[in-house]
């Protein structure tokens, strides 16, 4: 099977499938005209995302992650490119339809005590997409909020509580039970653990395999923690300076990484036997500016393997290996 035809079949069966999406920012505005070099924070990101399969997207912070989440939900326009949720162009509706869309496009945010009203009991929280969408009686939204609670481990009762009363871990369960509340198709996971302690990390991550195990959600799961990509995804995009330089299923990658990058990334893990030698890759520099990248490979400035053809041609995204989980994909010249 060619690489077009693997990537076709593979685009066929996803849920989402975003192709050379791009999301500039211009530094500078004057008299209503933007000036000055764009800040080319996402540039030319293309992967899918299968029904009840997680994706991690994981890089260095400011790599782009984050931006590409929230422009896949359109919570920031992008510049270019396209989005697709089962078929249907994301990038293309108006503000009523994006609206009607966002039923199966829900997002757990990063921060748990940031993303709640303080203003709003906590059951009023988890019943505001109910509300919002009039999907449901009050009789039968009262039932969905307290089965929602059950669902991700919180009593019934603490609905009359208010987020200032609740652990962080418990808010963040509370973010879950919102997000889950309009059975959404797809959930974008904004670093959900990292505001929180290592134990209830392991909690919230077991609870959300459970959830996608039992209702066949898909999650795009962004992170910068590798333990926990390991634990919970089933492929990973690995981004580097707006670009994604490597996609692979979680076991090929962990073990068989072949982008440089990807290497010195992997090599940073801490190793839990300190006994265990732990082979470390040092990586130079700084990364460049969005603002200004390098030409050809991003990371040629930084990489040990560089050569001529690094500095003036940009590598695309080459197919080494075909397999049922998509193969492993690779943005290298010498790899």
């Amino acid at each position: 099977m060619s690489e077009d035809s693997t990537a076709a079949t593979r685009a066929d069966r996803a849920l989402l499938v975003v192709e050379n999406l791009k999301k500039h920012y211009f530094a500078r505005r004057r008299w209503l005209r933007q000036t000055g070099a764009p800040i080319q924070a996402v540039d030319g990101v293309s992967f899918t995302v299968a029904r009840g399969e997680t994706l991690a997207l994981v890089g260095e912070s400011g790599c782009g992650k984050t931006t590409t989440a929230k422009s896949v939900l359109r919570l920031v326009e992008p510049t270019a490119g396209s989005v697709r949720l089962d078929n249907v162009e994301l990038l293309t509706l108006d503000a009523e339809q994006m609206r009607l869309r966002r039923r199966d496009l829900q997002i757990i945010f990063q921060d748990p005590y940031a993303s709640l009203s303080p203003r709003l009991a906590a059951g009023e929280i988890v019943a505001e997409p109910l509300r919002n969408y009039g999907s449901v009686s009050g009789a039968e939204r009262r039932e969905r909020v307290q089965w929602l609670f059950a669902k991700v481990g919180l009593r019934p009762e603490a609905a009359a509580k208010y987020p200032h009363e609740f652990s962080g871990g418990q808010r963040q369960r509370l973010g879950i039970a919102r997000a889950l509340a309009l059975n959404p198709k797809l959930i974008v996971c904004d670093e959900p653990v990292s505001a929180l302690d290592v134990s209830v990390q392991a909690q919230v991550i077991n609870l959300l395999t459970d959830l996608q195990a039992e209702l066949g959600i898909a999650y795009l799961f962004v992170a910068h923690d590798l333990a926990v990509v390991r634990h919970i995804s089933h492929r990973v995009a690995v981004m580097y300076l707006g670009r994604i330089v490597e996609v692979a299923d979680r076991d090929t990658l962990f073990s068989k990484p072949i982008h440089p990058y990807t290497e010195i990334l992997l090599s940073a893990v801490p190793v839990p036997n300190p006994r265990t030698p732990a082979k470390r890759i040092l990586l130079q520099g700084d990364p460049p500016s969005p603002a200004n990248p390098p030409a050809g490979c991003r990371f040629h400035t930084r990489c040990p393997l560089a050569e001529p053809i690094c500095r003036e041609q940009s590598p695309p995204l080459t197919l080494r290996g075909a397999g049922d989980k998509g193969g492993q994909w690779v943005a290298c010249h010498l790899r």
